[in-house]
């Protein structure tokens, strides 16, 4: 009883917390509901790109290959329409849009039988895909077999960072939430002129689940989940770190997160990083989030938002212009069995105002 009433004042302190926020924004800003996802899935991921919103990959359930999905959608017709699956059935791949393509790094397979089944195994496979050609290309691999990274582009090069993989100088080709596995700080880039691969400064927190941002030229990795891969045996973080391409360096932390979480969805606009969804694991309590919250790196400073529709983790989002797109998701914290229903087909709308949401 005791465990309960400290949790409950908790929450109600965020509650309070929240509620005072937003009061703070555009009372207007609002959601509206846009075509539902075709495919309720999870650990889906939303990019966009020649003003469409691409929303790929989905865990799928245990025992099967990951779906590998790739939806587009359109918002002239309010229209959803399926394009080729990944080429590699792949969950958790980094993925980012640059000049109309778009580009997927990494990612884990689910093996169905023999070493490491029903484990994630991680692959170093790097691709190109033209949605105008609905067509992929092969990349040079990346350096390190890698899942749950997070890719952003700057200057015509794609830095993908941090990520989660097997074990060092083992032979294990899959990890599992019973044993361990590496948290990665690698920063790698990708050239795609040259295709090839440089190696830069290591990000100081390595971490995985990872929500990031380009603002300025520099790229923002917000929270995230450290110690292992799996939300059941890993803590979230709350750190904020910046990095400089053009000089290869890590500054100071930044103001950390509101809420500490981890694979959710998050999207940049006008000078605002935003982050929605996500979940939390821990001896008392499995969750997944409502919070949408948004970064201004220049000001240093967090807004509270009005909350998703509903909690998600693993929904995919992504900007058109200035209107948000936040679409599917696991209604519930990860480690639970996979079964039809527990993940939404809500596919949600906000429109924000040209300071990006506030006043």
């Amino acid at each position: 009883m005791k465990t309960l009433s400290v949790a409950a004042l908790a929450i109600a302190a965020i509650a309070a917390l929240g509620t005072q926020a937003v009061r703070a924004q555009d009372p207007t800003l609002r959601w509206v509901k846009a075509a539902p996802f075709p495919v309720p899935e999870e650990e889906l991921y939303g990019v966009s790109a020649n003003n469409k919103v691409y929303v790929i990959g989905g865990y799928g359930v245990t025992g099967q290959a990951a779906p590998a999905m790739v939806w587009e959608y359109d918002p002239g017709p309010d229209k959803w329409t399926r394009k080729k699956n990944l080429p590699v059935a792949v969950h958790h791949q980094a993925q980012t849009a640059m000049n109309g393509k778009i580009y997927f790094f990494g990612g884990c397979q689910r093996p169905t039988s023999g070493p490491g089944t029903n484990g994630w195994a991680p692959v170093d496979n790097a691709w190109e895909y033209d949605p105008a050609a609905d067509s992929y290309k092969p990349l040079a691999p990346m350096p390190i077999k890698r899942c749950s990274a997070i890719a952003e582009n700057v200057g015509g090069k794609i830095y993908v960072i941090g990520g989660v993989t097997t074990m060092d100088n083992t032979n294990d080709v899959a990890f599992n939430g019973q044993g361990p596995a590496r948290v990665l700080g690698v920063n790698q880039v990708y050239d795609p002129a040259t295709n090839t691969w440089t190696t830069k400064s290591p990000m100081p927190t390595g971490r995985n689940h990872a929500f990031s941002g380009v603002v300025n030229g520099k790229i923002y990795v917000i929270g995230g989940r450290i110690g292992h891969g799996f939300v059941t045996t890993s803590s979230n973080t709350d750190v904020v770190e910046e990095y400089d391409p053009a000089k290869d360096l890590w500054g100071v932390a930044k103001a950390r997160m509101i809420s500490p979480r981890s694979g959710g969805g998050w999207a940049t606009y006008n000078g605002k990083i935003y982050v929605a969804g996500g979940e939390v694991q821990n001896e008392r309590y499995s969750a997944a989030f409502r919070s949408l919250e948004s970064y201004d790196p220049v000001a240093n400073r967090w807004d509270i938002l009005p909350s998703l529709p509903g909690a998600v983790h693993g929904n995919a989002v992504a900007f058109i212009g200035n209107k948000l797109h936040t679409v599917s998701g696991k209604m519930e914290g990860g480690g639970f069995a996979d079964a039809p229903g527990k993940a939404t087909a809500d596919h949600s709308v906000m429109e924000m105002h040209a300071t990006g949401g506030t006043r």
